[in-house]
């Protein structure tokens, strides 16, 4: 499957206590939050995410890679690299690696205005980050991460 066909996808925000999860759609290039996975130590509830891939059979996943402003790795980088990895053998379905730098910031920024508008239980910030990686990707999906 080519990368412009990809009408379905799941974005997710990697982290080593919980996992956004974003679920996209080509047509509108939009995203909306799910529940977040737990993780313990970058390991996720694998029972959880089969269950979101069955309900929702993406044509791709989106994983944000998490790059320092100077373009250089961390260990979270590694990990998420990592948990992508998994993700394709275990889902056989295209993973893509997508520059998230700025995302939980962006994400922070665009709930603290959600608040200001609407009272009651605002998505996880995680999701919200998964969102905005789901979404950038959607938007261009030529703009892979290295």
């Amino acid at each position: 499957m080519s990368i412009s066909s990809c009408q379905r996808v799941l974005g997710f925000d990697f982290g080593t206590k919980r996992i956004g999860v974003a679920t996209g759609q080509a047509v509108t290039g939009t995203a909306a939050p799910l529940q977040p996975v737990p993780a313990r130590d970058g390991i996720p509830d694998w029972a959880k995410l089969d269950a979101l891939l069955a309900e929702w059979a993406p044509e791709a996943l989106i994983v944000g890679l998490p790059l320092n402003m100077d373009d250089t790795e961390s260990e979270l980088s590694r990990l998420a690299r990592k948990f992508a990895r998994r993700m394709a053998a275990r889902y056989r379905l295209p993973v893509y690696m997508c520059d998230e730098r700025l995302s939980s910031h962006s994400a922070r920024g665009l709930l603290m205005d959600v608040q200001e508008r609407r009272r009651g239980k605002l998505p996880a910030l995680d999701s919200t980050a998964a969102v905005l990686i789901a979404e950038a990707w959607l938007a261009d999906p030529r703009l892979l991460a290295p």
